[in-house]
C-alpha cells in the first residue's frame, strides 16, 4: 500500500497592477485607469470518498496552481488564478515537512480540506495611488509571490476496531472468521503487509474491523513493519489484542506489545483493549490452558480464549467487542473533540530599515513590490515613491536609522537618493 508521500506545492503568483491612463478624444485630462492584478490560485488538499490511496502522487511530486493575470487599462482587473485541488482519501493527515513535522490538519471525513499553499495577492493598479495631490501616478504594484511548501501526506486507516499482536498470532484468520474479508493467510511472519478491512455483523449491528501488519520488538523505531503497523491503529476506537496460545509467556507478549504502543504514541496505550488468546484448538495449547488462564487471572487481566481457525469463542469475542465499542463511542460523543488545525499567523506588515555600507535598505512587503511605468520624469517618480513612503511613516524610520538628505535608499528593485 502506498500510504505516505511528500510532495511540493506552489500556489499561483498574483498578477501585476497596470500603469495606464485614459486616452479618449475630447478628454484632455484623462485620469489613471490601471486595473489590479488577479490573485494567484491556492493549492487545496481535500478528502474525497472516491479516492482510496495515494498512488497518484508516487511519480508526480510537484504541483502548481495557476497564476493571476495582470491588470490592464480601462480599469480592467486581471482574472484570478484557479485553485488547484488535490484529492486524497478520507483519513489522510497533512503535515508540513520540517524538523518538528507539525500536523496541519487531520482530514478525517470526505469534504474536509486545507489550503496547503496560499496564492499571492494581485498588485494594485495606478488608480489606487491617485490622490488629490498626486492625480497622475506612474506607479503600480507587482503581484505577490504565491506560497511554496513541501507537505507530507500520510494515509491512516479508518476502522472501529483494530486487531493487534505479534506476527503469526492469527490476526488474518480471526478477521476471516469474524467477517467476509479474505486476507492472505500463511505460516510465515509478515503475511500481512498492508491493512485489511472487514465488516463484522453481530445481530442487527455491524462494525468495521481492521487487521494491520504485525510488529516486532523495536517497532516504534521502524523495525519490521513497525511504522506501517502503528500509524494505522491511531484512529481505531478500540483494540483486540490477539496473543498466540503457543507463546512461552502470553502475559509477557501482552506487556511487550503494549510497551511498543506507548513508545510510538502514548495515546495508543490508553486505547481500550480486549485481550484474546488464540489457537486453543491445538493439543499443546490445550495441555497448558489451565496454567495460562491462571497466569492471566493472577495478572488481573480479563481474557477471551478462542480458536480463530475453528470459530470457537469468536462469536462471544465479537459480541464483547461490539458492547465495548458502543460504550467507548458514547463517551467520545459526550466529549468535545477538536481538530488540530494549522493557523498561519498574520503576514508581516512591519517596516524596517537596514544599513549596508552607505545604502539604506527598506524592508516593507507592500512597498517592495512597487513598479514604475513609462512616461514620467525621474524627479516625478522620485516624488511619487517618496510620497508613498512618507504616508506609511518610512521617513521617520529612515531618520532614526541615520539617513540624511542625499543618502542612498533602496526598496525592492527601486533605488534613489533620499
Amino acid at each position: 500500500m502506498f500510504d505516505k508521500v511528500a510532495i511540493s506545492v506552489k500556489a499561483g503568483d498574483g498578477g501585476n497592477g497596470a500603469v495606464s491612463f485614459r486616452r479618449e478624444k475630447f478628454v484632455p485630462y484623462g485620469g489613471p485607469d490601471g486595473g489590479n492584478g488577479g490573485s494567484g490560485g491556492n493549492v487545496v488538499i481535500r478528502a474525497d470518498g472516491s479516492v482510496d490511496n495515494l498512488f497518484k502522487y508516487r511519480r508526480k511530486r510537484v504541483f502548481k496552481a495557476v497564476n493571476g493575470r495582470n491588470g490592464a487599462g480601462r480599469k480592467k482587473h486581471g482574472r484570478n488564478g484557479e485553485n488547484l485541488v488535490l484529492m486524497v482519501p478520507p483519513g489522510t493527515v497533512v503535515k508540513y515537512v520540517s524538523e518538528s513535522e507539525e500536523t496541519v490538519i487531520d482530514l478525517v471525513n470526505a469534504g474536509d480540506e486545507v489550503i496547503a499553499a496560499h496564492g499571492g495577492k494581485g498588485g494594485w493598479g495606478n488608480i489606487h495611488y491617485a490622490t488629490s495631490t498626486n492625480q497622475a501616478p506612474y506607479i503600480a504594484q507587482k503581484g505577490e509571490a504565491g506560497e511554496e511548501n513541501t507537505v507530507s501526506l500520510e494515509m491512516r486507516l479508518i476502522a472501529d476496531v483494530g486487531i493487534i499482536g505479534y506476527p503469526n498470532v492469527g490476526k488474518s484468520t480471526l478477521l476471516s472468521s469474524a467477517s467476509a474479508a479474505k486476507p492472505k493467510i500463511a505460516d510465515y511472519p509478515f503475511t500481512t503487509v498492508e491493512p485489511v478491512l472487514g465488516i463484522v455483523e453481530v445481530g442487527y449491528d455491524r462494525f468495521t474491523m481492521a487487521e494491520v501488519p504485525g510488529l516486532v520488538e523495536g517497532a516504534h523505531l521502524g523495525k519490521g513493519l513497525g511504522h506501517t503497523f502503528l500509524q494505522h491503529i491511531l484512529r481505531t476506537k478500540i483494540l483486540v489484542h490477539l496473543i498466540s496460545g503457543t507463546s512461552e509467556s502470553p502475559v509477557d507478549d501482552l506487556i511487550h506489545v503494549n510497551q511498543e504502543l506507548a513508545l510510538y504514541d502514548p495515546m495508543l496505550e490508553k486505547k481500550v483493549q480486549i485481550v484474546a488468546l488464540n489457537k486453543i484448538d491445538l493439543p499443546g495449547v490445550q495441555d497448558r490452558l489451565s496454567l495460562v488462564k491462571q497466569e492471566f487471572k493472577e495478572a488481573g487481566i480479563k481474557a477471551h480464549f478462542i480458536s480463530a481457525a475453528t470459530g470457537e469463542g469468536v462469536p462471544d469475542l465479537m459480541a464483547e467487542t461490539l458492547k465495548t465499542l458502543k460504550q467507548v463511542a458514547a463517551k467520545e460523543h459526550d466529549r468535545e473533540i477538536t481538530k488540530k488545525v494549522f493557523r498561519p499567523g498574520p503576514r508581516d506588515t512591519g517596516i524596517t530599515v537596514e544599513k549596508k555600507g552607505d545604502m539604506y535598505i527598506i524592508h516593507a512587503s507592500e512597498l517592495e513590490r512597487i513598479i514604475v511605468g513609462a512616461g514620467a520624469s525621474e524627479d516625478e517618480l522620485r516624488w511619487q515613491i517618496r510620497n508613498q513612503l512618507t504616508r506609511r511613516g518610512v521617513g521617520k524610520i529612515l531618520e532614526k536609522a541615520g539617513a540624511k538628505p542625499g543618502s542612498k535608499v533602496r526598496c525592492g528593485e527601486l533605488e534613489w537618493e533620499w
